[in-house]
């Protein structure tokens, strides 16, 4: 049972001790990444991602065009600091297109 506090506490901060004390930011950070990747990529390459998926600090994405996964395999590096820069920190540190 969570502890009781008479004070008055900003939602945010209560937010944050909720994540914190449930270990749900890993969750969170997946529904994220997932997020960004569709705001950043625009629907020309959404529509050929099958799926996404991030395991510790790598992030898996299965797309159905060879020609598309060639292409964004350029450009790893400025794909992976572009999602970072929109979660405001560091989730992703390896891309791997499938």
């Amino acid at each position: 049972m969570a502890k009781r506090k008479n004070d008055n506490q900003p939602i945010q901060d209560i937010l944050k001790e909720f994540v914190q004390t449930n270990n749900l930011q890993t969750g969170l950070d997946k529904v994220d990444v997932r997020e960004a990747w569709a705001n950043l990529m625009g629907n020309g390459v959404n529509n050929y991602t099958t799926a996404i998926e991030l395991k510790h600090d790598t992030l898996y994405v299965q797309l159905s065009s060879s020609v598309l996964r060639e292409e964004l395999s350029y450009g790893t590096d400025k794909i992976i600091k572009m999602l970072n820069e929109s979660l405001r920190k560091e989730v992703v540190k390896k891309l791997v297109l499938r």
